[in-house]
């Protein structure tokens, strides 16, 4: 090859590979994942046997894990990496379900099962939910526990995880039991049996340099200060938590009132339960009163709306009460008491007062207020509560839910994909500040193109020197 045509090879060579290198190198750094939610119905059918007539059994949820939907578990709090060069993406959330059924003369539970803490994998196109698992053999009733069972195979159905944006969502993608999850289900399934499919969404944080960041720069507080915040003292913040009832919620979004609740006034949602925040009051001696922000309203049909707003905390001698102003078409009050719970010898660790998940029962009042749907007495969702007596406490955190999913581009299903509805792929704009680079795909074709243009050019001159070196028949 000539020496200009080698040069020229070369150039446009180096020039395509400057794009290239920057898409391949864009997001080849890990990203943190750091908030999100995973809904998922394990199988709705198993959900039916253990609250059916065979199993007369229940559920319960821990770990703050929630209801969503008909038949959905929502998971929160995910944590993970995502890499949107290659499409790798690990996502790890918190909340687990317990099952319990066929109960025996004894009291005990032939079926006890706990799901928890699902994982969802994604890498080279493959996907795969892990989960801890703890349950009982239905033979010999032993129980066993072990962490991270691959519990089931997630299909992409053809999706490109690769992209780099500010968020990952994923529906409905089809799971299926794996053998390790088949026999950590009890062998109640077969491997291979269909479980009910994945939703997820997850939020990913811009990659961060680590030079500006420092280690803790909040000074440990003096043990001295614990003893002047002890009386009449001022909240600096506060919080409470509490989601009513859970059997509540579940009939609002359910098919006989097919409603809603939504939250005003700086509430919060946390899932499986509801956070009013911006405490004020005053902590003295074990005894607590305090106010909070945000409202709540919850409507659906048949008359269904009732709304929760101005909620109050008391705690005297070891008795805690909370109250919240209440409108409805059947009952308006204010500073009604809806539940009591016990709060005993409540002190002050590190300028942070708190009560956690106290169990709640209904007042005859809070029963007036939900219009005779629960006796008094009735058992409603815990209290949870923390009160900051200093400017350096810190509030527990509140289950991270993530963003709220956003539309997004799909992907077309393989012609195998079962899935209901389409996949939707890794999305959202770039948030790293850069300009958009060359997509590898368009990089390397783009690559070829040249080179080919070159060749040509190689090829024509050759042909020009071959022609110029053949004798002519005169």
């Amino acid at each position: 090859m000539p020496t200009r045509l080698r040069v020229l090879v070369a150039v446009l060579c180096a020039a395509v590979l400057g794009a290239l290198v920057p898409a391949t190198t864009a997001h080849a750094e890990g990203r943190t994942v750091q908030g999100g939610r995973l809904d998922w119905g394990i199988k709705t059918s198993f959900q039916r046997y253990i609250t059916g007539p065979v199993a007369n059994g229940s559920y319960a949820l821990t770990g703050g894990a929630a209801t969503v939907g008909g038949s959905g578990f929502r998971f929160h709090s995910a944590t993970g990496t995502y890499d949107g060069g290659t499409g790798a993406f690990r996502a790890a959330f918190s909340g687990g379900v317990h099952f319990t059924g066929h109960r025996t003369d004894s009291g005990a539970y032939q079926l006890d099962l706990t799901l928890a803490n699902p994982t969802v994998s994604i890498s080279g196109g493959s996907g795969t939910l892990y989960v801890d698992v703890t349950g009982k053999a239905k033979d010999t009733g032993a129980v066993t526990t072990s962490r991270q069972v691959p519990f089931a195979s997630l299909s992409l159905g053809g999706i490109d995880m690769r992209g780099g944006g500010a968020s990952v969502a994923l529906n409905n993608l089809p799971a299926t039991l794996t053998a390790q999850g088949a026999a950590s289900f009890a062998g109640y399934y077969t491997a291979g049996t269909a479980l009910d499919p994945v939703s997820l969404s997850a939020d990913v944080q811009q990659a961060r340099s680590t030079a500006t960041e420092s280690p803790a720069t909040k000074s440990p507080q003096p043990k001295t200060t614990e003893k002047a915040a002890v009386k009449s003292t001022a909240l600096v913040d506060g919080a409470v938590d509490w989601g009513v009832r859970r059997t509540f919620r579940e009939y609002v979004t359910g098919d006989i009132a097919r409603g809603s609740w939504a939250l005003t006034s700086g509430a919060l949602d946390g899932g499986a339960l509801f956070r009013f925040p911006g405490g004020q009051g005053t902590f003295d001696d074990g005894d607590l009163t305090a106010a909070f922000r945000g409202a709540v309203r919850f409507t659906g049909d048949h008359g269904l709306d009732l709304r929760l707003t101005g909620v109050r905390v008391t705690v005297d001698d070891g008795k805690g009460t909370l109250y919240a102003d209440v409108t409805s078409p059947d009952h308006t009050g204010r500073k009604v008491p809806l539940v009591t719970f016990t709060a005993k010898n409540l002190e002050a660790r590190n300028g942070l007062v708190t009560v956690t998940e106290a169990p709640a029962k209904l007042t005859v009042r809070g029963a007036e207020a939900f219009g005779g749907m629960y006796p008094a007495g009735t058992a409603m969702d815990p209290v949870t509560l923390a009160v900051a007596l200093t400017d350096t406490a810190e509030l527990p955190a509140l289950p991270d839910l993530g963003s709220e999913p956003t539309a997004t581009p799909t992907a077309s299903p393989s012609p195998s994909d079962a899935s209901p509805e389409p996949v939707a792929r890794a999305t959202g704009p770039d948030d790293d500040g850069t300009s958009p680079v060359l997509p590898l795909s368009l990089a390397a074709g783009s690559l070829l193109v040249l080179a080919g243009a070159a060749a040509l050019l190689v090829r024509r001159r050759r042909a020009g020197q071959d022609a110029a070196d053949t004798p002519q028949n005169h």
